[in-house]
């Protein structure tokens, strides 16, 4: 049985690492409305009503019939964190908690930016040797990060668990140096809260411009302790209630959740303690920053919080991992450059015959409420780049247009809706993943690698090994000469030791 199931498991990698690395860059939208074959399927016209296309089994390998896929974009990246921390442990990641997108979304993409606010859009694609099959990927680019001194100025408060889990090492300890390595980075004209919580929440440091008060910020962290239990609703509401009182206008106002959301006192229900926020994330544009911590995590809850609290998620697990995101990637995330932005690719009926989406199961949207502005989206700022594949069977001799990548999003500040489209035609496929752009094959080693680990017994076409997947990963670390690429290398090297020793989510290596 274990033969069986690690042959399937490399058969899955294998084949979505084919379908990711063909693609050729084919198109990079800028307009409004994006020209379309005759016949061909327009983006979804918006219906009546909100809400996420509950009909749809988000975990289910099938095809969607109709030729559409939206979903709300993510640049989230706490899953691809938090499986690193679990195999440097010796076990494989619960497939739970394992996202696709947030594997891929970790890694660099040379994707061309636009000039201002909004999008370009790429849409690039590379053929298999399975039954006409092809990975095709969207990718979506956001104009540079400013500089520290460019961007607008921010209000940041920090909502920190001080639970008496937080006490193990690699948990507080590892906040309490985040938190004064940033304090250092931000502006004079940057403000900064401090609001803790263990059984009840108390309110440490109010908002507070740094100017020359740098020490006392300073002070309050450094006087963090863990205490008793994690009531983490009191800590989340506490910290809103906190932005509300110290909002500025012309700033970006934020909540910096740190926690290992292991939430055990008072409201642990992630829509309850949403809606007890609402007006807050609505009328004040008041969004959250979820950084997880912990070798024990609980990652449901604070992904349901980001996803749906207008923010995002991350995980650190060391101070490097600790330095890149509250030195390069909260700085970057200080501003926003769109609101509630949803993908939506229209597969040409004439060439394509299957498509399948590689991860964004929590993501999805109804088809019809692409353009239904009530229905929630995804925040993204400056400098992120955001990829989805999908594995796509054309039809037999199939020639022409392939597909067609909308995206649409609100302006942060006025809330005007926008839009912009990518093409790609089939003769612009690679032929195969080794003539793919190095950067595209290492989204699809990362694709290939999450949906392994989360579809084990499904595999998409053509999917290499784990030990296969490691090995091309080696290769693309010597060639790109990218320390995050080469941690990728090492990471797969331990999952394909984890499977071949039979260790999961469970199981305690040294127990064996």
């Amino acid at each position: 049985m274990k033969t069986h199931r690690t042959r399937h498991l490399f058969a899955l990698a294998a084949a979505t690492g084919l379908l990711l690395t063909g693609c050729s860059a084919s198109g990079s939208g800028g307009s409004s409305s994006a020209d379309r074959a005759e016949g061909f399927p327009a983006p979804a016209q918006p219906r009546g009503g909100s809400g996420q296309d509950t009909d749809e089994d988000s975990t289910s390998r099938e095809a969607n019939p109709d030729h559409l896929s939206t979903f709300a974009l993510d640049v989230d990246t706490a899953s691809y964190g938090y499986a690193r921390r679990t195999l440097a442990d010796g076990r494989l990641p619960d497939p739970s908690t394992v996202r696709p997108e947030e594997f891929v979304n970790s890694f660099r993409q040379d994707y061309e930016r636009p000039d201002g606010n909004g999008f370009s859009v790429t849409v690039d694609g590379a053929r298999t040797g399975d039954d006409d099959w092809s990975l095709v990927r969207v990718g979506l680019a956001t104009r540079p990060a400013e500089s520290q001194d460019e961007r607008p100025p921010a209000a940041l408060t920090f909502v920190i668990d001080v639970s008496g889990s937080m006490g193990d090492p690699g948990r507080l300890d590892l906040a309490r140096y985040a938190l004064g390595t940033m304090t250092d980075r931000l502006r004079d004209d940057d403000s900064v809260a401090i609001v803790t919580f263990s059984d009840r929440a108390e309110t440490v440091l109010p908002m507070t411009r740094l100017g020359e008060r740098r020490g006392r910020v300073h002070d309050a962290i450094d006087s963090l302790e863990p205490l008793s239990s994690t009531n983490l609703g009191a800590g989340v509401e506490a910290g809103y209630e906190t932005a509300v009182e110290g909002l500025r206008e012309g700033a970006t106002n934020r909540v910096v959740l740190v926690s290992d959301a292991l939430a055990n006192t008072g409201d642990t229900d992630a829509d309850s303690i949403l809606e007890r926020i609402a007006t807050a994330r609505r009328e004040d544009g008041i969004t959250l920053f979820g950084v997880g911590v912990g070798s024990e995590y609980g990652d449901a809850l604070m992904e349901r919080l980001a996803d749906k609290g207008d923010g995002h998620t991350t995980y650190v697990s060391t101070e490097d991992d600790a330095r890149t995101v509250f030195s390069e990637e909260l700085p970057r995330n200080i501003d926003l450059t769109a609101r509630d932005a949803k993908a939506q690719v229209a597969f040409d009926p004439e060439t394509v015959a299957d498509f399948r989406l590689v991860g964004y199961d929590d993501r999805r949207v109804a088809d019809d409420d692409f353009r239904d502005d009530r229905v929630d989206g995804g925040e993204v700022g400056p400098g992120h780049t955001v990829t989805a594949f999908y594995a796509v069977r054309t039809k037999p001799g199939a020639d022409g247009h392939l597909a067609t990548a909308t995206v649409r999003w609100l302006d942060p500040r006025t809330r005007t809706p926008h839009e912009t489209s990518g093409q790609l035609e089939t003769d612009a496929l690679h032929d195969g993943l080794d003539d793919a752009p190095a950067r595209f094959q290492v989204a699809a080693t990362a694709a290939y690698f999450a949906d392994a680990l989360r579809h084990p017994d499904t595999p998409l076409p053509d999917a290499p090994s784990l030990r296969e997947l490691a090995e091309r990963a080696d290769t693309l670390a010597d060639r790109t000469e990218d320390d995050d690429v080469e941690q990728l290398a090492e990471t797969i090297h331990e999952a394909d030791k984890a499977d071949r020793a039979g260790y999961g989510d469970e199981a305690d290596p040294a127990d064996g």
